[in-house]
């Protein structure tokens, strides 16, 4: 039974107040209670956008006392997720209000259904590994260092390639020299690596995928590996510095930083709807079969 759950946003739109209003209406109307994170409530309270705003409490951090944790927005948002949810496993439900929302199920045309039947239990949880990642220097400078999507690395302030040489459990890859890398979960691989000519794999896939960004070796293709193997980088290139993100979140480091990435210890849990799955949703979200011979 749900008797308290969460709710984040990163941005507000006119557009997507209504959506926010049926959802709060149909948490209400089921004796659920809500808390809104701190900085989203700030900015609800300067639009006054919700009616009786001030009957919410707003929370910074969450503890296993939340059953729900909804997003209002799109994928992005869900990611952003991550850095409350972190391993107290507790559900997200990604309320689409963005353009694609491939990991935001709910339809913002069919919020009152859709939430009737996830309060009801009527839904299904969808295990999501993530990327750790470790700095052999000092690891203050990633803040959370979890990825659900991918973790990347690209030049700074330059137009010349950098040199990105990898190991993997310790036995040398191989140097690509390219505009960076990318290592993607099975999430991520319908995100930046996709759009870098990765491959697409289904979530429960044990594997990560090694994308190079624009590579200059002519034969550096996309790997998918193994998710129990820890992967080594480092940098080097023309200017001091690179950049390293972990899904929307940004770090620069000095060049010849080491960086470790591994999976975590722990799953993140996305709903979805009985009715959906990734299959439909790889037909739906990027036009799989949409072709005049079908």
């Amino acid at each position: 039974m749900t008797n308290r759950v969460a709710i984040f946003g990163q941005a507000f739109y006119p557009e997507t107040e209504k959506y926010l209003a049926q959802l709060l209406e149909v948490l209400k109307t089921n004796d659920v209670e809500v808390i809104i994170e701190k900085e989203y409530f700030k900015l609800l309270k300067k639009e006054q956008s919700v009616e009786n705003l001030q009957d919410y409490t707003t929370f910074e951090t969450l503890d296993q006392t939340v059953d729900l944790f909804f997003t209002i927005g799109g994928d992005g948002t869900i990611l952003s997720a991550v850095k409350f949810v972190k391993n107290l496993n507790i559900p997200i439900i990604g309320i689409n209000t963005g353009r694609l929302g491939f990991l935001a199920t709910v339809h913002k045309d069919e919020i009152k259904k859709s939430i009737e039947d996830i309060l009801n239990g009527n839904y299904k949880v969808s295990e999501r590994s993530l990327l750790e990642v470790k700095l052999e220097s000092d690891n203050s400078a990633l803040g959370i260092p979890y990825a659900l999507n991918e973790v990347a690395v690209s030049r700074k302030e330059t137009t010349s390639m950098i040199t990105i040489e990898t190991w993997l459990n310790d036995e040398f890859l191989n140097s690509y020299w390219s505009d960076g890398i990318i290592i993607s979960t099975p999430t991520g691989s319908t995100g930046y690596s996709l759009s870098c000519g990765g491959p697409i794999i289904t979530p429960q896939t044990k594997s990560f995928i090694i994308t190079p960004i624009a590579p200059h070796n002519l034969n550096a293709r996309p790997l998918v590996i193994p998710d129990d193997l820890e992967i080594k980088l480092k940098i080097s290139g023309r200017e001091d510095q690179y950049l390293l993100s972990l899904d929307s979140r940004l770090a620069s480091l000095d060049k010849d930083t080491v960086v470790k990435i591994k999976k975590a210890d722990f799953n993140i849990k996305l709903v979805w709807l009985h009715s959906d799955s990734f299959i439909t949703t790889l037909r739906k979200k990027l036009l799989w079969g949409q072709d005049k011979r079908n």
